[in-house]
């Protein structure tokens, strides 16, 4: 039997206790990608959303480096700010990025501790724009963030936070598919105590 978008799109959409947009519940990371490129103007878009972030202070922290398959020695280049197992498969996406901060703030010098916070925000943002496009995104811890910054010549004060590879959907076993899977709100959503599940999540009064 042949796999189609839509064997996948059900084995891969979040099983929700509460109702969500179909960019949330739709969302999740592959390792194939198609050949299919990402156009100069998808990846404006996609970019024109993480601009629009909420950031502390309206600092807007984040920076950008990409990469496109169909340029050879820039995405060569961009590989090798990954670690191998990385490299392995996010070789076949068609455009790779790294997210980098800025550590301190514009406006006075002092150490931005949000900034972190701000780019995962901005990437939010692009990853649900890019989900209502039928484009996916597979962000990565694993990078070398030391030679990322030898590559591109990053200067103090900016930290390479993460990867992403961007691609349409690619040829993907779904006998090889697990359903996504997450914690229930009730073990990180806490009222009046640390560990007291929230009584709006459980149903069950607060002990005070």
């Amino acid at each position: 039997m042949s796999t189609t978008t839509h064997d996948i799109e059900e084995i891969k959409r979040a099983e929700s206790d509460a109702p969500l947009i179909p960019e949330v519940s739709e969302r999740w990371s592959p390792r194939r990608f198609s050949d299919q490129p990402v156009s100069a103007a998808e990846l404006r878009t996609l970019l024109e959303a993480a601009r629009w972030a909420p950031s502390s202070y309206n600092e807007q922290p984040w920076h950008f480096l990409l990469a496109r398959r169909e340029d050879d020695e820039s995405f060569a280049r961009m590989l090798d700010c990954l670690v191998e197992a990385n490299r392995e498969w996010a070789r076949g996406a068609p455009v790779l990025m790294l997210t980098v901060a800025s550590t301190h703030f514009e406006r006075n010098g002092k150490e931005n501790r949000h900034a972190r916070h701000d780019i995962g925000l901005a990437m939010g943002h692009l990853v649900v724009q890019a989900t209502a496009m039928d484009i996916f995104v597979h962000q990565m811890a694993g990078i070398r963030p030391d030679r990322a910054r030898e590559i591109y010549g990053i200067p103090e004060g900016y930290q390479v936070v993460a990867g992403a590879a961007l691609g349409r959907l690619g040829d993907v076993d779904v006998g090889g598919l697990e359903p996504r899977s997450r914690k229930p709100l009730s073990d990180f959503v806490f009222q009046d105590k640390w560990g007291q599940a929230a009584e709006f999540v459980t149903g069950v009064p607060a002990t005070r």
